[in-house]
């Protein structure tokens, strides 16, 4: 049971696939864990529940990180709670594992069309969260540390992957799902085969979760 105030994302099929991927990746017991854009907090809680001895929690809407905070009460677990910006919040600080949720719909619009929107607008490619991301994990993951992200197809494996590397981290796709477009896709999907995004007729989207380790 997750509690989730109005405008907060619900956790839907990424974020079991993602916590999926956690529970397969035997992440270390006692590890120091970020989950950045954590909304209703159900990763960081998973995290807790499976021998993190510390997880931070970041999300850029007050109301995300007051649901997570309920959520974490209500489950029991002890969570480090940070309302802002990923990229600005927690440059300082280093990390055994990483999991991300980030927004990464692509949209017409550079910025999200109101507050929910947030949760899940990422501009046109998908990527204003998932590019600053991808440059920051080398700095954030401790020696030996691991990240795990999850995104759309739809917004550019091949470039997660790349950039990564570029950092210096050993990045792999760990998980795949295929799932039916939800509404907001569904309403996009003429201006996303325009773009040349998908085929047309296509309803349907891959989710991949990419795992980053950063070696000793």
């Amino acid at each position: 049971m997750l509690v989730r105030a109005p405008g907060v994302y619900r956790p839907q099929p990424d974020t079991w696939l993602l916590a999926r991927a956690m529970t397969e990746a035997a992440l270390p017991a006692g590890a120091r864990v970020l989950d950045a854009c954590t909304g209703t907090g159900a990763l960081a809680i998973h995290a807790a529940r499976t021998g993190a001895a510390a997880v931070t929690a970041v999300d850029l809407s007050r109301a995300a990180v007051t649901s997570a905070w309920l959520n974490s009460r209500l489950h029991g677990v002890r969570l480090e709670l940070l309302c802002g910006d990923v990229t600005e919040v927690v440059t300082d600080r280093t990390f055994d594992v990483i999991v991300a949720n980030p927004p990464y719909v692509p949209s017409e619009e550079s910025r999200p069309a109101g507050r929910s929107a947030r949760a899940w607008d990422a501009g046109r490619h998908g990527r204003s969260l998932l590019d600053p991301l991808c440059a920051m994990m080398p700095r954030l993951l401790t020696p030996g540390g691991t990240a795990l992200m999850v995104h759309s197809a739809l917004s550019g494996t091949a470039t997660s992957l790349r950039q990564l590397r570029s950092g210096g981290l050993k990045a792999t796709v760990v998980a795949r799902t295929v799932i039916p477009f939800g509404p907001v896709l569904a309403r996009r999907s003429g201006w996303l085969r325009d773009c040349g995004l998908i085929r047309p007729g296509q309803q349907h989207e891959e989710l991949v979760v990419i795992r980053a380790d950063r070696t000793r």
